[in-house]
């Protein structure tokens, strides 16, 4: 007996960037998926009214009602998109607005295909259950960890051993770049200094639990200060810090990492 063939993903492409939608789509299709685009906000409405797609990958710097009027009209009233979006963005201070929808992930433009392959994969995988297999792409994602260290010579030393051992790492140094990025990067654990610039790291913390696409990130936290705190004021705080470490050994942290990540 022969066995029926799955039918492909559908993807609505909304951009306003003509040769991008040309490139992207392409490539999505040549990796199986049936790309629908449209390069306007109005346009993708439109286009939804005649197709159900299984993702919505949106810019959100259009003319016209642009990303965030398109991503209201698709929502319901409680602001929960009635599709899953991945949006693209190159505007890193529409962090706060992005903190508060309930959106599948992000991609910073201009994207490299394959990492726009691998999130596509990722979240129809998890949006489609585990009957459906991710793209090839998804299943070799290495874990992504952010570090927040304002002195950057550990910040080097963190992340060399860090990469050593195969994860990806991002790199920033001060609490309120940590609250950004978290948000457009969605790392897989974040590793934070206690007492950082401009924001402490608990504080950090105390924000991440508090946004919708950030709450589930856990978190190692680190203090080379000669301060004596009970490692339990942070651990059971109620935010996402996982492991407290004492001093800022590039060892310590990895194996906190590891054991974090491995839960």
């Amino acid at each position: 007996m022969e066995m029926e063939n799955k039918p492909k993903r559908k993807i609505l492409l909304v951009d306003d960037d003509t040769s991008l939608l040309v490139t992207l789509s392409d490539f999505l299709r040549f990796e199986g998926y049936e790309v629908t685009t449209a390069d306007s906000g109005e346009q993708g409405l439109k286009k939804l009214a005649r197709f159900t797609p299984d993702l919505i990958i949106l810019d959100m710097s259009m003319p016209g009602m642009g990303g965030v009027g398109f991503l209201k009209a698709v929502s319901n009233v409680d602001g929960k998109p009635k599709y899953p979006i991945l949006v693209l963005t190159a505007r890193a201070n529409m962090a706060e607005f992005f903190a508060n929808v309930d959106v599948e992930g992000f991609i910073a433009k201009p994207c490299d295909p394959n990492d726009l392959l691998m999130e596509v994969g990722r979240i129809i995988f998890l949006r489609s259950g585990a009957d459906d297999e991710p793209s090839p792409g998804a299943r070799v994602t290495r874990r992504k960890v952010l570090i927040g260290e304002d002195d950057r010579a550990v910040s080097e030393q963190l992340a060399t051993v860090l990469v050593s051992e195969g994860y990806v790492v991002e790199r920033v140094y001060s609490g309120p770049e940590v609250l950004e990025k978290s948000i457009v990067m969605r790392p897989d654990i974040i590793v934070l200094k206690l007492v950082l610039v401009n924001m402490n790291g608990d504080a950090v913390a105390q924000v991440l639990k508090e946004m919708p696409n950030t709450k589930t990130i856990p978190i190692v936290l680190y203090d080379d200060s000669n301060v004596q705190v009970a490692s339990t004021k942070f651990t059971d705080s109620g935010t996402g810090i996982r492991k407290f470490i004492r001093g800022n050994s590039a060892i310590a942290v990895l194996e906190a990492v590891r054991t974090v990540l491995n839960d």
